[in-house]
């Protein structure tokens, strides 16, 4: 399955699969936001948190299938991490946001651009991503 839906995105690492939190706070809105433009930019394919946490065959099959498993939880409490605990499914890069780079959990949805910008330098540097080769964007992982 991760081939079919996540080969576009294949990188010269392999496929680089991205999950993250989209809690109710702005850092997990953060988490969200970098996810998608991460995506957009050609750096991996984000992919359906909740259909994994749903223990959906296919999402899980695919978590574990690709090369590289990205997740960024807004906070400490980790519910991204906990999903794929729970279901053994190994995680090769992880950051809180609220750990690296630092930023303070509010209710605040007005999401600062420079907090995006440089949650992005912090995810792209701790999984060492690297653009897509065939040139895909935009797209994300299916189920």
């Amino acid at each position: 399955m991760a081939e079919e839906c996540c080969a576009a995105g294949t990188t010269e690492n392999g496929i680089t699969m991205i999950l993250s939190c989209s809690g109710g706070s702005n850092v997990g809105q953060i988490a969200n936001q970098v996810a998608v433009e991460l995506t957009k930019e050609g750096y991996g394919k984000m992919f359906c948190l909740a259909g994994i946490g749903g223990h959906l065959s296919g999402f899980v099959q695919s978590a574990r299938d690709v090369d590289k498993l990205v997740v960024i939880d807004g906070c400490d409490i980790g519910c991204s991490k906990a999903i794929l605990d729970h279901l053994e499914i190994p995680v090769e890069v992880y950051l809180v946001l609220t750990e690296k780079p630092g930023l303070k959990k509010n209710k605040d949805f007005n999401l600062k651009r420079e907090d995006i910008e440089r949650v992005k330098e912090a995810v792209k540097q701790a999984g060492k991503l690297t653009k897509a080769t065939d040139g895909a964007t935009g797209s994300v992982c299916c189920s």
